[in-house]
């Protein structure tokens, strides 16, 4: 395995230097943060802490955690810490489950980003001058801005299509020999779906770069296979400042890689919201080190992981291991007295041959009663009755659902929606 670097130095520390790095900037964002806006200045006065309390890294636990109510409390920008003019850009998030997030950026937030993201395009094995085709969309969502500010960064050949028209994605793809495809998940699997159907295929490329959904191992296996290419698994979100700003898996695959010089990562207990052990699933929080314009401080990001090792990985970087993304806080459902994340479902369906990448999760109640349905696409053969049985091993008990063909259930632009919930009047939402 050769491996590849953007910045060498940093992303090889030694674990002394990195956590001296991270005690020296932590003790600057709680200073710039306490001293620039008045929401951080309020909480921490309200948890009895000051920035000049933290001694040592530990100390982070004192200090009050926030999530997204904290933004959606101060849209647009109450979180701000630097002066409106010095805001360059802002992303945010789709607002689809209330008030939206908002991210503004300042020139070094920008140039953050896109070194963050030049690192995952190296650490997935691209070099400079490779075609990359930027698939996600141009707007505010961060996907596209975030992996075209990194190509720029690290100098890839940049083929920014945005979202949609497969066939097209496909023609440019094979006209300009993409080596390096981007993409939020079910689109990977869009391109797969078209690239079976249609006979095709894309010689040159090499390897694909995914996130912004649930991402199971067998989505991933299946990924592998079909577009028969490495795939990587990339992660950040709005508040962290956007896609790769917390990094990726490596050409190892053991793992996520946080970026620890420009962020400080906390495994809290759900419920307490006390820090645990490494190994121990928990709540995962982010405190940035280096964003000027709205660096969070120990938010709670909902996403359930573990710290996999701080060793050096084989890959020759230093920087932490994370699990992949478990689930989130939110998302566990309870059905029939069993507790499982929708993650476990797509896990065990793609564990079954002929089972293909489409699927609903719809939750139904009936007299009172919380109920669970899974419909999936299947190629001819499969039953219903070997889809259950499977579920039933992962699950605990066995939901209802049927078998469709392939292309019969509905697909969305952009990201997929996996988990439904049946209204009174039988429509889904």
């Amino acid at each position: 395995m050769s491996d590849v670097y953007f910045e060498r130095e940093l992303e090889t520390m030694e674990r002394g230097r990195i956590e001296a790095l991270q005690l020296e900037r932590l003790k600057k964002i709680l200073a710039h943060a306490y001293g620039n806006n008045p929401v951080y200045r309020k909480s921490f006065d309200a948890a009895g802490v000051r920035p000049a309390d933290l001694k040592a890294l530990s100390d982070i636990a004192r200090f009050p955690t926030i999530n997204k109510t904290v933004f959606r409390d101060t849209y647009p920008m109450g979180l701000l810490c630097v002066d409106r003019k010095r805001v360059v850009e802002m992303h945010m998030s789709s607002g689809s489950t209330g008030t939206p997030v908002v991210m503004p950026y300042t020139q070094a937030d920008l140039d953050q980003w896109a070194s963050c993201m030049a690192r995952c395009y190296a650490m997935a094995g691209a070099l400079p001058s490779d075609v990359v085709q930027i698939t996600p969309s141009f707007g505010l969502f961060n996907g596209g801005f975030g992996m075209y500010h990194g190509a720029r960064r690290y100098g890839l050949f940049v083929v920014p299509t945005g979202a949609g028209n497969t066939a097209r994605q496909i023609k440019l793809a094979r006209d300009f020999g993409t080596r390096v495809f981007t993409g939020v998940v079910s689109y990977g699997i869009r391109l797969m779906e078209e690239l079976e159907a249609s006979g095709q295929a894309l010689p040159e490329l090499k390897y694909g770069i995914f996130g912004a959904e649930a991402f199971s191992d067998a989505m991933k296996k299946r990924l592998t296979e079909g577009l028969g290419i490495e795939v990587f698994d990339i992660y950040g979100m709005t508040e962290t400042g956007g896609v790769g700003t917390l990094g990726q898996d490596c050409r190892a695959h053991d793992g996520i890689h946080v970026w620890e010089d420009h962020y400080l990562v906390e495994i809290l207990d759900r419920d307490t919201h006390e820090p645990v052990r490494d190994g121990e699933i928990g709540e995962l929080a982010i405190t940035a080190l280096t964003r000027e314009a709205l660096p969070v401080i120990r938010f709670r990001t909902g996403d359930l992981s573990k710290i996999l090792s701080r060793e050096p990985c084989a890959c020759g970087r230093t920087h932490l291991r994370l699990a992949p993304i478990m689930g989130r806080v939110d998302d566990m459902l309870i059905v029939k007295g069993v507790n499982f994340f929708p993650s476990q479902v797509e896990q065990a369906l793609m564990s079954i041959p002929g089972v293909l990448n489409n699927y609903q999760i719809i939750i139904e109640e009936e007299n009172g009663v919380t109920d669970v349905r899974v419909n999936v696409e299947a190629e001819s053969g499969v039953t219903g009755f070997a889809v259950e049985k499977v579920l039933k091993e992962a699950l605990g008990f066995s939901p209802k659902g049927d078998v469709f063909a392939p292309g019969a259930l509905p697909r969305q632009e952009g990201k997929a929606k996996r988990v439904f919930r049946r209204l009174a009047d039988g429509t889904l939402a």
